[in-house]
């Protein structure tokens, strides 16, 4: 019998997700139908009060703008999700009283596995820029990698509810830096991840390509992970490189978050030949 899971957000339609799924669950040789729907915040509860869980659906990646507002919308919240307060899966588990939704969090482990297969073991010294949904992930992420403190470059301090509240729940020592800095506050880091929607940073890349050559880190020490990965390669992501950094796509990150998503909606183990085949359709190198 087949069975249903989507990615929701908005928009949408740019998502690589549906990509990744798709050509993973071909490869375990399993009959799970994955989508895309544009679901806004305001209709999320809606959208979520209307799915019949008879209707065998397995699991829901969640993305932006949706990320906090789907906590209110599953019965329960394991894991990073439950003291982050972010969500981007939910995962349909089968019980004696009926379906039960459980919220996750997978892009903390995504941004982890995403730097650390770019060879990045501990940076101690890092920078996030956003405070939204996504930089909670981050900041539980760099905790992880072994920061010990994180530069937050915000454009409005009073919307950096998660990244403040992410920071006390790992025990991170967090500064938050008005936007305007984040060019030179960048180039003084061991690991940036940028956690903007797609050309949200274009002024700060701009502001990177006009800092003093010699500014950013030498290559292998100075990392920016973006998260946006349309278009890609990225404004900041060039400027970052063009000046000697490391540049980690976003594309990585999804592809780690997506998998462990693919354990819990399925069950299945995603070995290497399923990573490779996810790599191949969205055009990433295999692993090695």
């Amino acid at each position: 019998m087949s069975r249903r899971a989507a990615v929701l957000g908005h928009p949408i339609s740019h998502s690589k997700s549906p990509a990744l799924h798709r050509a993973a669950y071909a490869k375990l040789g399993l009959d799970i139908e994955y989508s895309a729907i544009d679901v806004t915040v305001e209709r999320l509860p809606a959208f979520m009060a209307g799915l019949v869980d008879g209707d065998d659906w397995c699991g829901l990646s969640v993305t932006m703008p949706l990320k906090t507002a789907m906590v209110d919308e599953v019965d329960e919240v394991r894991g990073a999700g439950a003291y982050l307060g972010v969500i981007n899966t939910v995962a349909f588990e089968a019980t004696e009283y009926g379906v039960r939704r459980v919220g996750h969090n997978t892009d903390v482990a995504g941004i982890v596995d995403a730097v650390r297969n770019a060879g990045v073991k501990e940076q101690p010294g890092s920078a996030v820029l956003g405070g939204g949904g996504t930089s909670a992930a981050a900041i539980a992420a760099l905790r992880e990698l072994g920061s010990k403190h994180v530069d937050v470059f915000v454009r409005d301090a009073g919307r950096a509810a998660e990244a403040k509240a992410a920071a006390a729940a790992v025990g991170l020592s967090i500064h938050l830096r008005p936007m305007t800095e984040a060019a030179v506050g960048m180039a003084g880091a061991d690991l940036v991840i940028s956690t903007l929607p797609p050309r949200a940073a274009d002024g700060i890349a701009a502001q990177l390509e006009q800092l003093p050559v010699g500014t950013l880190p030498d290559v292998g020490t100075g990392v920016l992970l973006d998260v946006a990965y349309d278009p890609w390669p990225s404004r900041i992501a060039e400027a970052w490189r063009s000046r000697g950094g490391v540049v980690v796509p976003g594309l990585e990150m999804l592809l780690y978050q997506a998998v462990e998503q693919i354990r819990l909606f399925s069950g299945a183990d995603v070995t290497a030949d399923v990573i490779d085949v996810m790599c191949d359709s969205v055009g990433l190198p295999r692993r090695v």
